[in-house]
């Protein structure tokens, strides 16, 4: 069939058809360019100091309403995000409640969760919990439906101390009633804000109720949980070990850190054969351990004295193709040196320089050490002089052992000597390890060597201790009574209070080098 249309019919359609289009002043791209030239004006208001007569009305919020109002535009929501960012930014937190007044009472449109949850951080960051809860519990009422990004938001702010973690379980319950549904990732907020305070106690239950609850654990948090517990001084070997254990139930596989981390803990808690334990697993789980994961378990072992599991335990890293670096070797050699083989010892020193392993200081110091105790004082030298022939600086506890070695052997002189050279490097900070050559020499009726040295360490601001100034006044023939007895022999016992717990302190550090338990 055929259709006849005639040209007049034809244009009636189109006319009552036709979209005509819109005014220019109307369209979208004209309502855009003028709200960008809004945002303009308001940005370069922002750089101009406010009037006096808007010091008790913010002047963020004048400028806004009018540099939108002049484009005949509504304000948008980058515009209050803008306003926030910029007084956080000049401190003039006075001035956001007058805007968040007028965010919730005049303006229309749906501001953005993370227009909230900027502000809740920066409560939080300021102190100001009670501020950041009430926003919290606002948000509905800026046309704004809150998520659980919100409430975790609030939780880790309120979890940065003890006050603000007592409020968490409100919190939690009065989101129900606001249809926040809680996640996974609330779950992993608690946990982590709890390990930096921490509170790895209340984080394991949170983690029991995550996992009763139904929800996937997540491998960071059960790391973060097992370093955290590591790092506990009160923690037990059955409290670490378990908790590894729960975590390999809920399907949990232990990485190099993870392991690197229990056989830190293990060995600060003289558990070496633990540690080895640990470090065989951690070969059965098809993981290979590093050279300083060695160098802990060879540490810990030689504490607990098994030589033998020390032998093998260098053998093996070698075999495995590792690069002991010079805290193992270091940690090796004192095991040499705990069994008096210093000539193992001096060998193994040889070794290292041939694979290209310098030695240190610590490396030298725990030879002439252990040379001098055993009265080997030539070999001890001879070791000293090969420091300063490699490169290797004499430091103050290199001299202290030698001084100490040639008093103790009777060797006053010598020890004067000693004491001379390092008086003039300027290492001498503290006299407790020098007075004894000082006496000494007192003793040996060398009174104007130990004068000239007196007047030398007072040059160096180095302060004798009571010792010296007693045996200078027995050497001079000075008596003395019954107050003065007393008064030096109780300044005596507070000098070698003083004495060991340096030396304690000092041996601990010379420790944590030797094992290198850096983080």
């Amino acid at each position: 069939m055929v259709i006849y249309t005639s040209k007049k019919s034809a244009s009636f359609f189109l006319r009552k058809h036709r979209k005509w289009p819109y005014s220019p002043y109307k369209a979208r791209w004209h309502r855009i360019f003028n709200q960008q030239q809004a945002m303009q004006s308001l940005k370069q208001s922002a750089l101009k100091p406010p009037q006096e007569e808007s010091l008790n009305k913010s002047h963020l919020l004048s400028s806004l309403i009018h540099s939108f109002s002049i484009y005949n535009v509504e304000p948008t929501a980058k515009a209050f995000d803008f306003i926030f960012k910029t007084l956080v930014k000049t401190s003039q937190f006075h001035h956001i409640p007058s805007v968040l007044d007028h965010l919730e009472k005049v303006e229309n449109f749906e501001p953005p969760e993370s227009t909230f949850a900027h502000l809740i951080e920066v409560y939080g960051r300021t102190n100001k919990t009670h501020e950041a809860i009430e926003l919290f519990y606002r948000i509905p009422k800026f046309r704004c439906v809150p998520s659980v990004y919100s409430l975790n938001t609030l939780i880790s702010v309120l979890c940065r101390n003890s006050k603000g973690l007592k409020l968490v379980p409100e919190i939690l319950l009065k989101s129900q009633v606001m249809n926040i549904r809680v996640e996974e990732s609330t779950f992993q907020v608690l946990i982590t804000a709890l390990c930096r305070i921490r509170k790895v106690g209340f984080a394991i239950e949170i983690l029991n109720c995550m996992v009763n609850d139904g929800f996937t654990v997540n491998a960071k948090i059960c790391s973060l949980l097992l370093s955290c517990l590591c790092e506990q001084k009160d923690a037990t070997k059955l409290e670490v070990m378990g908790f590894l254990e729960q975590l390999r139930k809920l399907g949990f596989f232990p990485g190099m850190l993870d392991y690197s981390n229990v056989i830190r803990f293990l060995v600060k808690g003289k558990m070496g054969l633990d540690a080895l334990h640990v470090l065989n697993h951690m070969k059965s789980d098809r993981i290979k351990p590093d050279i300083f994961c060695y160098t802990m378990v060879l540490h810990g072992v030689i504490e607990d004295r098994d030589y033998l599991k020390a032998d093998e335990l260098f053998d093996e890293l070698l075999v495995f193709g590792l690069v002991p670096d010079a805290y193992t070797y270091n940690v090796y050699i004192n095991g040499l040196c705990k069994q008096n083989n210093f000539e193992a010892g001096i060998k193994m020193v040889a070794s290292m320089e041939e694979l290209g392993c310098k030695p240190n200081s610590i490396t030298y110091n725990m030879l002439v050490k252990q040379l001098c105790k055993a009265g080997e004082l030539c070999k001890a030298g001879e070791l000293v002089r090969e420091m300063g022939l490699k490169g290797v600086g004499l430091d103050m506890q290199t001299y202290r052992i030698m001084i100490d070695g040639l008093a103790n052997n009777g060797k006053i002189v010598e020890a004067c000597g000693l004491f001379e050279e390092a008086l003039d490097k300027g290492l001498c900070t503290q006299s407790l390890t020098f007075d004894e050559i000082i006496c000494g020499l007192c003793h040996r009726d060398l009174s104007c060597k130990a004068l000239e040295l007196l007047e030398k360490m007072i040059g160096k601001n180095v302060s004798p201790g009571a010792r010296v100034w007693k045996a200078l006044l027995l050497s001079s023939g000075f008596k003395l009574g019954c107050v003065e007895t007393k008064l030096f022999s109780l300044v005596d016992s507070c000098v070698e209070t003083k004495l060991f717990s340096l030396v304690d302190s000092n041996q601990t550090r010379l420790s944590s080098e030797s094992v290198a338990v850096e983080q």
